[in-house]
């Protein structure tokens, strides 16, 4: 077949065809390079697959709209410029396709080994690392049952083409698959990605893959931690295990996230500069995600009291600014644990220690205070704290009273006193009430003891006026021996009263009763 027996023989003319008609056509590129999957080292001897693979590369990375490709499922009824025809006149009407993706249902008929060294050859090509790992996920979603549902969920599928149409789904190892996936994913972070990442990690513990792609996983989820939800945290236990969910596999994911930030890991679990820090609103997500997953898996009567302390403890202590989720969990575990109570007294007291009573909001300090599934000692400590809370809250309300009337401008509050301020919010606002209202008791008391005073002294006043008018109009005080002189001098000396301006008994009421209805006044006046 070689041109040594005869010009232009077999051999040449099949390298003529397969170079002028195959490399240069996108259907015909992709079925023979499937159709070498059953004799793949001869094809490689032959480079067969490599100028295949080197074809659908630079195919790939061109602009499919200037060569018409690929030809969807219209067929024939498509232009080469993308349009759909109808009886061969050019409609105008455009199939909705994404540019970036309209390879990737043409490729997962591939088999594993050939789609690796494709995803290979055009990364050394340069074509973007968002449209590899699309296809890589593409690409698991059609052989790895459970992925197309979550992290695809409310996307359409593509719409397939005709080189589809002429091929069948290779029959794919499934280890094999995700060996080479996590070989092939690139570093990227993203929710969508995160949960796939999730949902592969889920599929290597079912098929027991080795720990070596599986602490691959964990450190790619690690690091977005604070990407993932809670409905992907939850990977059921598929060893002998008695419990439920596989909280290691969590716990380690957690570490890689911690250590994931050197100049956060380095902080001590004491400090308060995470607070302040830029990565705060990752830690503080983290926090909540992990208080949810240890409330969500406390429900699990066979869980051990010492994985719900490792998870509780770690993350630093300074990534929780509150303690309720992690009071909340605790409560759920002691409540499942009365069906079942082997834990011992010590050891629920031990469980506590993972609290700080002093981070507990007043509705959970409330809650607490009156929580019989607690030991003792805890509730009294939670009624400690409750009340050093309020003492400080109370001392805090009082300097900001005293700092507000006071006429020198306010001094700069140190980082810590305003992070405490910051945490004691509800108890600073149940101190101010109760000193409004207590300030509010003494003034209502003082106008009451003012008032009586002045009624007091009005009734004092009327008494009196009573008494000297009643002494004036006495008769014992005009002696009948005297006669008609005494009378005119008495008489004489009451016109040098009236004229002194010494009221009479009537002007003396009518005097009266104005200084009796001021007060009133003023007291009706005073309570507005």
């Amino acid at each position: 077949m070689t041109d040594v027996y005869d010009e232009e023989n077999l051999l040449s003319k099949s390298k003529s065809y397969f170079h002028k008609h195959i490399l240069k056509d996108w259907k015909d590129c992709v079925l023979a390079l499937q159709s070498c999957e059953l004799v793949i080292p001869r094809a490689d001897k032959l480079q067969i697959i490599s100028k295949c693979i080197n074809a659908l590369s630079v195919m790939i990375c061109t602009d499919h709209s200037l060569f018409g490709w690929p030809m969807m499922m219209y067929g024939s009824l498509q232009s080469p410029g993308g349009s759909i025809l109808w009886n061969g006149i050019n409609t105008g009407a455009k199939i909705h396709s994404n540019e970036s993706d309209w390879w990737f249902e043409d490729v997962s008929y591939l088999c594993v080994e050939l789609f690796e060294r494709l995803i290979q050859t055009m990364e050394a090509k340069g074509i973007s690392l968002d449209n590899l790992a699309r296809a890589i996920m593409y690409y698991c979603k059609r052989y790895l049952p459970g992925l197309g549902r979550r992290w695809q969920e409310g996307q359409s599928s593509l719409s397939r083409t005709v080189a589809s149409f002429s091929m069948t789904p290779a029959n794919v190892n499934r280890v094999a698959l995700l060996r080479s996936v996590i070989k092939l994913l690139p570093e990227k972070k993203e929710k969508s990605f995160c949960r796939f990442l999730l949902g592969l990690l889920r599929v290597a513990l079912i098929l027991g893959v080795n720990n070596t792609y599986r602490d691959s996983l964990e450190r790619r989820i690690g690091v977005q931690l604070d990407l993932a939800t809670l409905d992907g945290l939850l990977i059921p236990n598929y060893s002998d295990s008695d419990t439920l969910y596989n909280t290691d596999c969590v716990q380690r994911m957690i570490r890689h996230f911690v250590s994931s930030e050197p100049s956060v890991a380095s902080i001590s679990p004491l400090s308060t500069d995470l607070d302040t820090s830029p990565l705060s609103g990752s830690f503080k997500r983290v926090a909540k995600l992990v208080d949810n997953y240890a409330a969500e898996v406390a429900s699990d009567v066979n869980l051990k009291p010492g994985k719900l302390h490792g998870l509780a403890e770690a993350l630093p202590e300074s990534s929780r600014s509150l303690h309720d989720g992690l009071y909340r969990a605790l409560d759920i575990y002691f409540k499942e644990l009365q069906a079942h109570p082997w834990l011992s007294d010590k050891e629920r007291e031990q469980l506590c220690n993972i609290i700080d009573f002093q981070k507990l909001s007043i509705d959970a300090c409330a809650h607490a205070s009156q929580n019989e599934r607690l030991p003792l000692r805890v509730v009294l400590q939670v009624l400690f704290f409750e009340q050093m809370q309020l003492r400080t809250a109370l001392a805090g309300c009082l300097n900001a009273l005293d700092a507000e009337s006071a006429p020198t401008a306010s001094l700069a509050v140190p980082n810590e006193a305003a992070g405490q301020r910051v945490r004691q919010d509800g108890w600073v606002t149940v101190a101010r009430e109760n000193q409004v209202l207590k300030v509010d008791m003494e003034r209502m008391r003082s106008r009451v003891g003012e008032m009586e005073e002045e009624f007091s002294k009005i009734k004092e006043e009327m008494k009196n006026e009573t008494n000297s008018t009643s002494y004036l109009s006495s008769p014992s005080l005009v002696p009948r021996e005297t006669g008609c002189n005494l009378l005119s001098q008495a008489s004489d000396a009451q016109q040098d009263v009236v004229k002194s301006g010494t009221p009479t008994p009537r002007e003396s009421v009518e005097q009266a009763q104005p200084s009796i209805q001021n007060p009133r006044h003023r007291k009706s006046s005073s309570l507005f």
